[in-house]
């Protein structure tokens, strides 16, 4: 299992337009092969910047899956016009105990 993570920072006073965008958008995302779950949270202390959490099989199934389809170019049409500067996004793997 991979995290992807993608820190997104929305232009002030778009927050509800985007969190309707990304409800809009939730099922393209989350109906990606390959995708095991999706999560969106809100800053408290910066309540513009969001964090938006993907659980995926592998990091190919996150690129050719999702970001090579059609699915991406869908979910960056609907969120992508609140972006105050591009989302910094980066995948993750567990530490083992």
């Amino acid at each position: 299992m991979v995290l992807e993570v993608a820190l997104i920072d929305v232009v002030p006073g778009q927050e509800d337009d985007f969190a309707s965008a990304y409800a809009k958008g939730h099922a393209v995302l989350a109906g990606t092969p390959g995708c095991r779950s999706v999560r969106m949270t809100r800053g408290i202390e910066s309540p513009s910047r969001f964090v938006l959490i993907v659980e995926w099989d592998s990091v190919a199934a996150h690129e050719e899956n999702f970001r090579a389809t059609e699915r991406f170019t869908t979910w960056r049409s609907l969120i992508g016009p609140y972006f105050a500067t591009p989302p910094v996004v980066e995948h993750f793997t567990d530490v083992p105990v």
